[in-house]
């Protein structure tokens, strides 16, 4: 059994899609990062850097793991399956899977803060991530203009940047003209393990959400 510590973020999809992807029994706790609790005791003994998702495999003597993008490895790894077994594969996979989380991740986090979030508009800082949201877009779109995923197979490096990238109206990031990735965002949305996932935990209400980063960030 997994117990899967999240709430309902792209990185906290991340985890949930995965384990739902891979059919492997879990648990799902749900964190109020509106309250603090990440940052408690409790939790940083799972986690040291206080974010979500984590995990503890109770079936490998409670052994914890953080970060999505590492999460996400050792369920592939443990189940054997959405990461390919041979060198070049894995390689591939883990490649798109850091792209996600150098680069998608990144920036969209920066271009929701400073679109949605931040209590005053600053225009510059808007524009420069929704831009840099918009090329990594591009790369995505002409890569998948030759493949029908990421990295060969539907993998963890499709999970990844599917949970960022399909929100890409919260963050402002215009999508028009990029084809390819709409296709692939469509094909992914559609697998129900997705389905699945992205309703485990429930959503906070949008602009619930809203108002309580604004006072964190005021």
């Amino acid at each position: 059994m997994i117990d899967l510590y999240t709430a309902a973020t792209p990185n906290g999809w991340k985890a949930s899609i995965t384990l739902e992807e891979l059919e492997l029994p879990y648990e799902l706790h749900s964190i109020d990062l509106s309250s603090g609790e990440q940052k408690k005791p409790w939790f940083t003994a799972i986690n040291p850097n206080g974010r979500i998702p984590a995990i503890v495999d109770c079936g490998n003597d409670g052994f914890a793991v953080f970060e999505s993008g590492a999460i996400m490895l050792y369920l592939a790894e443990r189940a054997g399956r959405l990461l390919p077994p041979d060198e070049k594969g894995r390689s591939r996979v883990i490649q798109w899977l850091m792209f996600q989380m150098g680069g998608v991740g990144p920036m969209m986090g920066q271009a929701n803060v400073f679109t949605r979030y931040f209590p005053e508009r600053i225009q510059p800082a808007i524009d420069r991530y929704q831009r840099e949201g918009r090329r990594l877009f591009e790369v995505l779109d002409g890569h998948l203009a030759a493949n029908e995923y990421l990295a060969g197979d539907y993998s963890i490096a499709d999970i990844a940047n599917w949970s960022w990238v399909h929100t890409y109206e919260w963050p402002g990031i215009d999508i028009g003209g990029l084809g390819n990735l709409k296709r692939w965002m469509d094909q992914i949305a559609a697998r129900p393990a997705v389905q699945r996932g992205v309703v485990r935990p429930p959503r906070q209400n949008a602009e619930e959400q809203v108002q309580k980063a604004r006072s964190i960030l005021a």
